[in-house]
C-alpha cells in the first residue's frame, strides 16, 4: 500500500482505518506520485475509472462509480487570455470532491467499512454521503451550524445523518473526532490520503484533451485540489508524456489565507485566523495539505494569491453571465485572473470546483 506517516515513516496498515498515525500522531501521506501508464489507461470504462491503475486500489476492491470524471474542459478568450474552464462543478455531486469520494469509499468497502463519519462546510460532506449511499454504508456528517442550506439538504436527501455543530467551521472538526477517537471510522477527505489519487485524474484528462503547458488556478482550502492536479502532472511528466510542470497559483479568500500567509513569511506551520466569507469551502484556518503544497510544489513555478471578500460575488456573476453558474469558492479563480495577467505563462486553466446551486446567498 502506497502510503506512509509523514512524520515517523509507519506505513499505512493493510487492515483497518486509522485516519492518522497510530504510533506518533502524524498524517499519512502518498509516498510518491501516482505512476500512470498510457498504455493502461481503460478506455471502455466509464468517468476516472478508465485511470483505475493510477488510483492506489488494492486488487479486487470495489468500484464506487456515481458518473464521476471526464468532466469538460471549455475555451474561453477574455480580451485575448486563452482562459480554459475544468467544469469540476458538472460532477454527480455538483462538485470536484466526487473524484476522491469515489475512490475513498471504494478504499472503505474494500476494508469491510459499514458505517463512517466525515465532517464538511458542505460539498465534502455532500459528496461522502452521496458516495456512502451508493456503497451501502451508513453515513453521520458534522457541519458548520452556518453551512448553507442547500448543502444540508443535498447530505440529508441522500440518507446521511447531518449533525450540526454552532461557531466556525472548526468546531465540526473538533466535534468529529470525539467519534474518531472512539473508534468510528472517520472518512475524513482531509486526514486520509485515499481520494488524492482520484483528484490527481483531472491532470491526466486535461492532457487528454490537449494541455501540455501553461498554468493551472485553483482554489485552496485543506490544499488536496492542488496537490492531487500536482501530483497527476509529476506522473504524466515521469511518464514522459508532458516535458515541464505547469505553473501553478494556490487561491484563497483573504479572510482566511493561511497558505498565501505561509507563503509570504516562509513559516514551516501553516495557519491563520478563521474569518468570515462566502467561500466557505476553503475557509480552513490549517489546512491538512498545506506543507506539502509548499514542500513539492516546482521551484518559480508557484503563486499564492489572497482575493478580497468584496471581489468574490462579482466573480461568480461574471462567470454566470458567461453562462457558469458556480458558488463563490470557485469564483476565486475568476477574481485572481486580473491580478494574473500577463505574470503567468499561458494558457491557463481555472478549475470551477462547485456548482452555484449549492449556494444560497
Amino acid at each position: 500500500m502506497p502510503f506512509a506517516c509523514e512524520r515517523c515513516g509507519a506505513l499505512y496498515p493493510t487492515h483497518g482505518t486509522p485516519f492518522r498515525c497510530p504510533a506518533c500522531g502524524g498524517l499519512y501521506d502518498q509516498i510518491a506520485a501516482p505512476s500512470f501508464d498510457l498504455h493502461q489507461v481503460e478506455v471502455r470504462q466509464p468517468g476516472l475509472w478508465r485511470y483505475r491503475a493510477a488510483l492506489d486500489l488494492p486488487d479486487g476492491a470495489p468500484r464506487v462509480w456515481l458518473g464521476e470524471g471526464q468532466t469538460p474542459l471549455v475555451w474561453l478568450n477574455e480580451d485575448g487570455l486563452e482562459v480554459g474552464l475544468k467544469l469540476e462543478n458538472l460532477n454527480p455531486t455538483g462538485s470536484y470532491k466526487d473524484r476522491g469520494s469515489a475512490v475513498l469509499l471504494s478504499q472503505l468497502l474494500g476494508r469491510g467499512v459499514r458505517e463512517a463519519v466525515e465532517d464538511s462546510s458542505g460539498n465534502a460532506g455532500a459528496s461522502f454521503a452521496a458516495y456512502a449511499a451508493c456503497a451501502g454504508v451508513k453515513a453521520r456528517v458534522y457541519v458548520p451550524a452556518s453551512a448553507s442550506g442547500p448543502k444540508l439538504r443535498q447530505i440529508q436527501a441522500y440518507g446521511a445523518e447531518v449533525r450540526a455543530i454552532a461557531g466556525p467551521r472548526s468546531a465540526a472538526a473538533a466535534a468529529v473526532l470525539q467519534e474518531a477517537e472512539a473508534g468510528v471510522p472517520y472518512a475524513s477527505h482531509a486526514y486520509l490520503p485515499f481520494g488524492l489519487a482520484g483528484i490527481a485524474t483531472i491532470a491526466y484528462e486535461l492532457w487528454e484533451a490537449g494541455f501540455r503547458s501553461g498554468s493551472i488556478v485553483a482554489p485552496v482550502g485543506h490544499g488536496g485540489l492542488l496537490l492531487g492536479v500536482l501530483r497527476g502532472f509529476v506522473a504524466l511528466q515521469q511518464a514522459g508524456l508532458v516535458q515541464q510542470l505547469p505553473h501553478f497559483v494556490a487561491v484563497q479568500a483573504a479572510a482566511c489565507a493561511p497558505l498565501v500567509k505561509a507563503a509570504q513569511t516562509g513559516a514551516p506551520i501553516v495557519e491563520s485566523a478563521e474569518g468570515q466569507t462566502v467561500a466557505e469551502g476553503v475557509r480552513v484556518r490549517s489546512p491538512m495539505r498545506g506543507a506539502a503544497i509548499l514542500r513539492q510544489a516546482p521551484a518559480g513555478q508557484h503563486d499564492y494569491l489572497a482575493v478580497a471578500e468584496e471581489d468574490i460575488l462579482p466573480a461568480c456573476q461574471a462567470l454566470a453571465r458567461r453562462g457558469f453558474y458556480v458558488e463563490p469558492t470557485s469564483a476565486l479563480v475568476w477574481a485572481a485572473l486580473e491580478q494574473l495577467r500577463g505574470k503567468i505563462p499561458l494558457p491557463v486553466v481555472l478549475i470551477l470546483t462547485g456548482s452555484g446551486l449549492k449556494y444560497a446567498g
